[in-house]
């Protein structure tokens, strides 16, 4: 028998123990405190450098207010809004000027103007945006308005046939971006990465909420 209060040491003890420790090696870590974290977790934009970092519940919460990232960091929000009725008819796709059918928005701070990338087999292309196109585009979906500058897109897929539009946190366009670059094959990208794609709207129309009126007169971006 063990000590009262001691811990047991059977082997059924040892391997819990290394089943417990091999669960937290397995787990993500937070980039800024180092404290282990779960596979579902908040990023922050390093400003600096425009990569992400992984962050835990703690710093998450530290970083919640836009002034506490110091102009150096921003907590990408978590939101996923499913915009059902967005108005982007087929001219006004053509005048955004852009090669593919996916692609994603987002404003800029450091140039203080609006990007479009478009994901491919070598990974997100910048597109040329025509200011004239975006302003028609955000008269038209108020929505626009709310994107958090530099850390949530407009995502829009018109692929073979589709018509989805989503406002997103931009870790959800890398994702894609990755998904699209392991997947594709030949000229075409091949089954298996439109497979994929479908597979990731799938998820992310099941994950999305519908954007309500709430979302279409908070302006988040110029605070």
């Amino acid at each position: 028998m063990s000590e009262m209060g001691a811990p047991a040491d059977t082997p059924l003890h040892r391997m819990a123990r290394r089943a417990a420790r091999e669960r937290e090696q397995a787990l993500e870590h937070c980039d800024l405190c180092g404290a282990p974290i779960a596979a579902e977790h908040r990023h922050l934009l390093d400003l600096r450098v425009r990569e992400l970092m992984c962050a835990c519940r703690a710093c998450a919460v530290l970083f919640d207010r836009g002034a506490a990232g110091g102009g150096h960091y921003r907590l990408v929000p978590d939101r996923r809004l499913r915009v059902e009725d967005f108005e982007l008819d087929d001219v006004t796709w053509a005048d955004l000027r852009l090669p593919v059918d996916l692609a994603f928005f987002l404003r800029d701070t450091d140039e203080d103007l609006m990007r479009a990338y478009y994901p491919g087999p070598m990974g997100a292309t910048e597109s040329l945006l025509g200011l004239e196109a975006w302003q028609q585009l955000e008269a038209a979906n108020p929505v626009l308005a709310t994107l958090e500058p530099d850390v949530e897109a407009l995502l829009v897929d018109r692929a073979q046939g589709a018509r989805h539009h989503f406002i997103v946190p931009i870790e959800d366009c890398f994702t894609l971006v990755g998904l699209i670059r392991m997947h594709w094959k030949g000229l075409t990208g091949g089954r298996e990465v439109w497979q994929e794609i479908a597979g990731f709207f799938d998820g992310l129309d099941r994950r999305a909420r519908p954007a309500g009126r709430h979302d279409r007169m908070e302006g988040t971006w110029a605070s």
